[in-house]
């Protein structure tokens, strides 16, 4: 994909800032999110990375980055790839090798990978379903979090398994107006994405 096509980095950590804020956190879908948010703990990286090798050499860096940093200044990386993986089902292939390089530095136990894409699509789903939208971002995103941050976040809330159906009830009760409606969407529409 032709570079030319995508925003400048700042545009897009702008546009991914605007999702954590309207969507993860304004619509609750995490509600461990508020919190690293709020205290700017959280990393942004737009990956320049065009293929999967490059891709998978930037997700090492930033796990290393990650590991040897202190979690009091950062907590979560979000490496943002906007210029590679744009089909789904590439990205959702791929995250078998996020997985592998996880367990390549031994760090699968430590930090855990999260996955959201623009085009989002839980297996028992259809494309269009509003339910594939709790994982939606304005871009690929692999979401790198420590496991302590995840274990100190689920023992301070009583029903994290509850999280996951919260999050369908929410997202059937907005539908896509509603999320048509949210404030990066609209950004990112005015960016022509």
């Amino acid at each position: 994909m032709d570079t030319a096509t995508f925003p400048a980095d700042d545009t897009v950590i702008s546009l991914t800032q605007a999702w954590v804020a309207e969507a993860v956190i304004g619509l609750n879908l995490c509600p461990f999110a508020k919190s690293v948010y709020v205290k700017q703990q959280i990393r942004y990286v737009v990956s320049h990375a065009d293929n999967e090798a490059d891709l998978a050499q930037q997700l090492l860096n930033e796990l290393q980055h990650l590991q040897a940093a202190d979690p009091e200044l950062l907590d979560t990386t979000l490496l943002i790839h906007p210029h590679v993986l744009q089909d789904f089902y590439d990205y959702n292939n791929f995250l078998d090798v996020a997985d592998q390089v996880l367990e390549d530095v031994e760090l699968d136990g430590v930090i855990q990978i999260a996955s959201f894409h623009p085009q989002y699509q839980f297996a028992d789903a259809l494309p269009d379903d509003i339910d594939n939208y709790t994982n939606r971002s304005p871009f690929p995103i692999l979401h790198l979090l420590r496991e302590s941050s995840i274990d100190r976040a689920v023992a301070a809330y009583p029903e994290a398994s509850a999280i996951f159906e919260r999050n369908i009830a929410t997202m059937r009760d907005l539908g896509l107006k509603g999320w048509n409606r949210l404030a990066f969407v609209v950004s990112k529409k005015q960016h022509q994405l």
